[in-house]
């Protein structure tokens, strides 16, 4: 099954990944993708689809999805790098698999999250994505 990016929410002050399952009253209910736990969300969370986030490259900025792309195009099917590794090997796998990252505004705190929520989408979901015009015809 395809992973919907715009179904994917980071949310302030909370740990991993959630999956976006209705609108509530005064928020959102959402699914933690890692333990299935549903909670409410409410509309003071900080919430951001991953389909929204972008990286700065000295082109401009490249898409989250984009990223995830490059990274399984150069990890194949090994996981990432947590966010506790060394950071000259979280340094050294953005360095190869996206060579033109904007050093001065990608710090090595952004490259820890997209390595912690790259590892989260191939264990509890899919790294399939499912593309805008596929949406549109669903």
């Amino acid at each position: 099954m395809k992973t919907d990016l715009a179904k994917i929410l980071t949310v302030s002050g909370q740990h991993g990944l959630w999956l976006y399952i209705a609108q509530a009253r005064n928020g959102a209910v959402a699914e933690r993708l890692s333990d299935k736990k549903r909670s409410v969300l409410d509309a003071h969370s900080r919430m951001t689809t991953l389909e929204d986030i972008s990286i700065y490259t000295s082109e401009g900025e490249m898409k989250l999805k984009e990223v995830f792309r490059a990274l399984q195009a150069k990890l194949g099917t090994e996981k990432a790098p947590t966010s506790k590794a060394a950071d000259k090997d979280i340094r050294g796998l953005f360095e190869a698999a996206v060579p033109d990252y904007d050093a001065d505004r990608f710090y090595l705190s952004h490259m820890k999250k997209v390595v912690d929520w790259y590892n989260e989408l191939a264990e509890f979901a899919s790294l399939d994505f499912e593309d805008h015009e596929e949406r549109e015809d669903a």
